[in-house]
């Protein structure tokens, strides 16, 4: 068997530690007077109350010096584009989250049935307008046919008048000259009877008695002749008042000129207005074909696209939203216990989560009411379970021109705002 040696090591001598008891409470007393004695030391604690009393003072008027909330979050305008036509859509021009300038085309309806339309009413346009042309043409020769229908009826009428003038004076001379033929005719038939007695006394010949009765045949004769006259006299005075009448009645029917001028105006205003009428037709069968390239009308990001090609969108339909990343803002919820100092106009710093840097603006409005009273469900005080809760009032901060250039700030994204109300 095989023995086993130990080996012993000697153990160091332990180090023995010299400890100062401590100094009893007069010895401590002692050294604090003494230094409290000294002059530097005195001086060292006067400097160090004034830098504490600075440094508590320019603390305090920093944490005064502004108000802060992190219930904040960037805002801006979603736009909605919709369609002002309805139709087929044959072409989509942008994606999501593609930016886009304002004009820039988003998507193409079919423009085929509005090309028709707008063929149609071009059409109906011109035949309105032609007939509007015809109408006011007629006006000018309207005017002057009626003025020369008046004049001339009014010639007539004094025509007439003076041919029953003349009439009744033939109708006199005829009437005078049938009295003078029956006076002729009395006085021949008288010579007729006083011949008689003498021829047959034979005092006269047979030749004077001859005589006699020839004029008495010849007056009588006159007197037929006369009456004869005087009945056509008459027949040419009914006829004059006749023409006279007719006469008359042309200048009441050419005297009604003012109204058929009026009234050939109302129709040629009635074909221009059916002209405008047809035109405004064709203006908006033109807008509606512009309506099927729907155009972007801001510069932004496209999102919550929903249209597709093949899809048949009807008036008002949403088809994407812009959201305008030049024109943003920032609600800031508030304590109404911050309200007291901050007014429009004051200089805002945001700082923001998603990126760690910070934005100059400043304050542009405040709200006009709390922010619970336009949830869906507004708080009721007046009810027995009222509990006092600090409300919130939101606040609009703008960032300063140039802030947001670079458009990577995003509606809906968290930051902390503080506005310097000091």
């Amino acid at each position: 068997m095989e023995q086993t040696t130990t080996t012993t090591v000697p153990e160091a001598p332990a180090v023995q530690t010299r400890e100062h008891p401590p100094l009893p409470a007069s010895e401590k007393d002692l050294r604090w007077k003494q230094a409290s004695r000294n002059p530097r030391f005195r001086l060292a604690l006067i400097v160090g109350g004034i830098v504490l009393l600075v440094a508590g003072f320019f603390l305090w008027r920093y944490l005064g010096s502004y108000e802060s909330t992190d219930d904040a979050q960037i805002d801006g305008h979603l736009n909605a584009i919709s369609t002002r036509v309805s139709g087929h859509v044959v072409k989509l021009l942008v994606n999501d989250n593609q930016f886009v300038e304002a004009g820039t085309p988003l998507v193409e309806i079919d423009p085929r049935d509005f090309q028709v339309a707008v063929a149609k009413a071009n059409a109906a346009y011109h035949d309105a307008l032609a007939t509007a042309e015809s109408i006011q043409i007629n006006v000018p020769i309207t005017s002057v046919s009626t003025d020369s229908q008046l004049s001339a009826s009014q010639a007539d009428v004094e025509g007439a008048r003076a041919g029953v003038s003349v009439a009744r004076q033939q109708l006199e001379a005829a009437r005078a000259q049938l009295e003078q033929a029956i006076a002729n005719d009395i006085k021949a038939q008288n010579d007729v009877g006083r011949y008689k007695q003498l021829v047959d006394k034979q005092e006269i010949s047979h030749q004077q008695y001859d005589q006699a009765v020839a004029a008495a045949r010849s007056s009588a004769a006159g007197v037929a002749a006369a009456r004869a006259s005087a009945a056509a006299a008459e027949q040419m005075v009914s006829q004059a008042q006749a023409k006279r009448e007719q006469a008359e009645a042309n200048l009441r029917s050419a005297g009604t000129a003012p109204q058929q001028m009026s009234a050939i105006r109302a129709r040629a205003q009635s074909a221009q207005a059916q002209a405008q009428q047809k035109k405004a037709e064709l203006e908006q069968a033109m807008l509606n074909l512009q309506y099927t390239r729907v155009v972007a009308p801001v510069s932004g990001i496209v999102s919550n696209r929903t249209v597709e090609v093949g899809q048949n969108v009807q008036i008002g339909q949403e088809l994407m939203k812009i959201i305008n990343l030049d024109d943003i803002w920032v609600t800031a919820n508030f304590k109404e216990s911050q309200l007291r100092y901050m007014r429009p106009g004051q200089r805002a710093t945001i700082s923001v989560d998603a990126y760690g840097k910070k934005y100059n603006g400043h304050v542009e409005s405040i709200a006009g009411a709390s922010g619970a009273l336009f949830s869906l469900l507004p708080p009721e005080n007046a009810t027995g379970n009222y509990v006092k809760v600090v409300q919130r009032i939101p606040v609009k901060i703008t960032f300063d021109p140039g802030e947001t250039k670079e458009h990577i700030l995003r509606p809906g994204m968290s930051v902390e705002p503080k506005v310097w109300v000091r």
